[in-house]
C-alpha cells in the first residue's frame, strides 16, 4: 500500500509539473488535500467559504459572463441564496436583531446556499481544470481510508481519544457541537451486529457517508489505476464506516443512475426489475405496497431509535412551518422536545426546514436550482459525456440524501463536489461552443 502511495505521489509530481496551473487551480488543489488540517483546527466553515469567495471577488469581471455565459443553475443557486438571506433578515427583525443571531445567519448565508452559487460559478472566472481536482480529491479519500485504518487499529487496541473542539473552534459564532471532532471509531449496532462506526473528523456519522459517496463518483475518472484504486477504497470505506442507511440506499441509487445511462443495459434493468417485482409478489402473496412497506420496515429497524428522532422532529418542523407558510420564520426560533433532549427545529431534513425556514417560496426557488442543476448536465449525460453522467449520477444520490440532513449545514462538507461540478460544466460550455465553430 505504501508502494503504491509513493508511485502515485511521484505521479502526482509529475502530472503538476506537465501542467501549468493557475492561481486558483494551486490554492484549490491544496485546500482540498489539506481538508483534515482546516476541520482539526476547526476553521473550515469559514475557512471554505473565504477560498472560494475570494477567489471569484479576485477575478470577478461583468464582462466574462457575457462572453461565457453562467449556466441556468447558478444563477438558480443564486437566487436561493437572496431568497434566504431575506426571509432571514425578516425572522431577524423579529429578534430585533440580536447580535449573535445575525453573525450566525450570515455564517449560514456564506457556507450555504452562496458557497454553492460561487462553486459553481468559479470556473467561469478562473481556469480549473476538472482533472486536477479529480487528483486532489483522490488524495483526500486516501486521507480517509489513512484515518479509518488508524482508527480501527485505535478501536481494536482498547484506545480511545474522545471527543474534543478544535482549538480555533470558537472563531465561528452559533452552534459549536457541529465542529466537535471524535477521533476515536466505537462499535455500534447496525442490523443486528455490533460493526466499527465512526465520524471520522466530521459534525455527524452520516457526512462520511456523502461525502465518500460524492468523491467515489469524482475518482472514477482518476487517470492513475493505483491512486484510482486506493481513492475508491478509501470512499467506499468512508460510506461504510458511517453506517448510514440513507448513504448505502444513495450509493445503490447512483450506481443504478450511472448504469442508466447505457441503453442496452438500462432496458435489462429494467426488464429484470419488474420481473423481480412480479414474482415476489406471486411467491408471497404480497401487494405492491407490502413491497414497498417491507424493506422500509427493514431500513427503520436498522436503527430504531435514529429513524424515531428524525421522524419526530421532521414531524415537529412541519407543524411549526403551517404557522408561517408562505415565508417561513427565517431563522430557526423552535426546538422539539424529545425525552431530556431538545432539538432545533430543521435539524434533518433539507425539504421540512427549507419549508419551515423560508416557506413556500423558497421551496419553489430550491427546487428549480435542483432541477436546473441536474437537467444542466442531462443533454451531455445523455449524449454519452461520461463526466456529466457521473455528475447526474451523484446529484441523484445527494437530492435522495438530502431527506436526511439540511443542506444549508453539509454544504462546506461537500464544496469539492459543486467546484468539480463546475469546473466539468465549463470544459463542457467551451467543448459545445468549439463545436459548434467547426460546424459554422
Amino acid at each position: 500500500m505504501l508502494k503504491a502511495i509513493d508511485k502515485s505521489f511521484l505521479f502526482k509530481q509529475e502530472y503538476l509539473k506537465s501542467t501549468k496551473l493557475s492561481f486558483a487551480e494551486r490554492i484549490l488543489y491544496l485546500t482540498i488535500v489539506l481538508t483534515p488540517v482546516w476541520w482539526l483546527l476547526g476553521i473550515q466553515p469559514l475557512f471554505y467559504p473565504t477560498v472560494v469567495i475570494s477567489l471569484l471577488a479576485l477575478s470577478f469581471d461583468f464582462d466574462k459572463p457575457i462572453r461565457e455565459p453562467l449556466p441556468m443553475c447558478a444563477w438558480a443557486w443564486l437566487a436561493m441564496s437572496i431568497v434566504m438571506l431575506g426571509t432571514a433578515l425578516i425572522g431577524l427583525s423579529s429578534v430585533n436583531f440580536e447580535l449573535i443571531k445575525v453573525a450566525s445567519t450570515l455564517v449560514t448565508f456564506f457556507k450555504g446556499y452562496f458557497l454553492i452559487f460561487a462553486c459553481l460559478s468559479l470556473s467561469f472566472w478562473h481556469k480549473i481544470d476538472s482533472r486536477l481536482i479529480t487528483r486532489a480529491v483522490a488524495w483526500m479519500a486516501i486521507g480517509y481510508l489513512v484515518l479509518i485504518c488508524l482508527q480501527l487499529i485505535l478501536l481494536f487496541a482498547g484506545i480511545n481519544i474522545g471527543a474534543f473542539y478544535p482549538p480555533l473552534a470558537n472563531l465561528t459564532p452559533g452552534n459549536k457541537l457541529s465542529l466537535m471532532v471524535n477521533f476515536s471509531a466505537s462499535f455500534k449496532p447496525f442490523f443486528g451486529m455490533n460493526l466499527p462506526r465512526s465520524s471520522l473528523y466530521m459534525g455527524d456519522y452520516p457526512i462520511p457517508g456523502i461525502c465518500g459517496l460524492l468523491s467515489f463518483f469524482i475518482c472514477l475518472r482518476e487517470p492513475n489505476t493505483r491512486l484510482r484504486n486506493l481513492a475508491l477504497a478509501g470512499s467506499l470505506s468512508a460510506v461504510f464506516i458511517s453506517q448510514s442507511r440513507l448513504a448505502f440506499v444513495c450509493l445503490a441509487i447512483a450506481i443504478a443512475t450511472n448504469a442508466s445511462f447505457k441503453n442496452f443495459l438500462a432496458r435489462q434493468v429494467y426488464l429484470w426489475f419488474i420481473a423481480s417485482t412480479a414474482f415476489v409478489c406471486t411467491l408471497w402473496e404480497w401487494t405492491l405496497s407490502d413491497l414497498i412497506n417491507k424493506p422500509l420496515e427493514v431500513f427503520n429497524q436498522a436503527r430504531q431509535a435514529s429513524s424515531t428522532d428524525r421522524e419526530f422532529v421532521v414531524r415537529k418542523t412541519l407543524e411549526a412551518w403551517q404557522e408561517s407558510p408562505w415565508l417561513g420564520w427565517g431563522i430557526a426560533q423552535g426546538t422539539a422536545n424529545w425525552h431530556t433532549y431538545k432539538i432545533q427545529l430543521g435539524s434533518f431534513s433539507t425539504y421540512a426546514a427549507v419549508l419551515y425556514l423560508h416557506g413556500i417560496l423558497g421551496f419553489i426557488f430550491f427546487i428549480a436550482a435542483l432541477a436546473t442543476t441536474v437537467g444542466t448536465f442531462w443533454k451531455s449525460a445523455v449524449e454519452g459525456n461520461q463526466l456529466c453522467q457521473q455528475a447526474v449520477a451523484g446529484l441523484v444520490a445527494l437530492y435522495v440524501f438530502l431527506q436526511g440532513l439540511p443542506l444549508s449545514w453539509i454544504s462546506v462538507y461537500i464544496w469539492f463536489f459543486f467546484i468539480w461540478l463546475g469546473a466539468v460544466l465549463s470544459e463542457t460550455q467551451k467543448k459545445q461552443r468549439s463545436n459548434l465553430k467547426r460546424i459554422w
